[in-house]
């Protein structure tokens, strides 16, 4: 259950019915996740859902890498709904399974495209420090020129707003969804006491080559 309730249609302000419209009819098609906090601040809640269909829909990314980059964040810092509806997007851009199974459970992936290989270590490197390598940077830049390389760390920080947004407030999955992520530093059997830590994300592996990340 929600930390905080949620404005319904029928307990809106004019002005958070407004924001509320302009979502249900843009390509989410529906409020979920953090807008459903957000709202509780209508001007925050405008900005929050235009900044983020831009990421989300109007990038230069291919979808496959957006949604990539977005995983990793999610596994970050265990963001339940965040993994729960991204990682089926994931799987609709062209993401390999094994790759998004690899990321759920902690595991290093193992890539066969170089440029899925860059951005998974960008995001991660990102994450892990705040901070990316050299030889990293320079690999997503020739992939992604300048332009692209701003939008993709644009969608990091973004996504971990969401996350933290989605975890703080304890934003509930869809009725009946069983939570997907099991978060770092609990067992499979430890009930529902603590919140664990944040993963400790694998580095990535080229397939054949098997190049571990730096």
């Amino acid at each position: 259950m929600s930390r905080i309730p949620f404005p319904t249609p029928e307990t809106m302000t004019q002005d958070q019915r407004s924001v509320y419209e302009k979502i249900i009819a843009g390509p989410r098609g529906t409020l979920v996740g953090p807008l459903r906090a957000a709202l509780h601040c209508p001007e925050l809640a405008e900005h929050w859902q235009s900044l983020g269909a831009f990421l989300r829909f109007r990038t230069s990314l291919a979808p496959r890498l957006s949604e990539l980059a977005i995983l990793v964040t999610a596994r970050r810092w265990n963001s339940q709904v965040e993994w729960y509806i991204h990682a089926e997007t994931a799987r609709k851009a062209g993401l390999a399974e094994s790759i998004i199974e690899a990321i759920r459970n902690g595991r290093s992936p193992e890539f066969e495209d170089p440029n899925e290989f860059a951005i998974y270590e960008y995001a991660r490197e990102l994450q892990s420090s705040g901070q990316v390598l050299e030889a990293t940077y320079e690999k997503v830049l020739a992939q992604l020129n300048t332009a692209g390389i701003v939008e993709l760390t644009a969608l990091i920080g973004y996504y971990t707003m969401v996350s933290m947004t989605l975890n703080a407030h304890e934003i509930p999955l869809p009725d009946g969804a069983k939570a997907p992520l099991l978060p770092a530093g609990l067992s499979a059997s430890g009930g529902s006491e603590g919140h664990g830590e944040l993963t400790v994300l694998a580095p990535a592996r080229i397939r054949n080559a098997m190049t571990h990340a730096k």
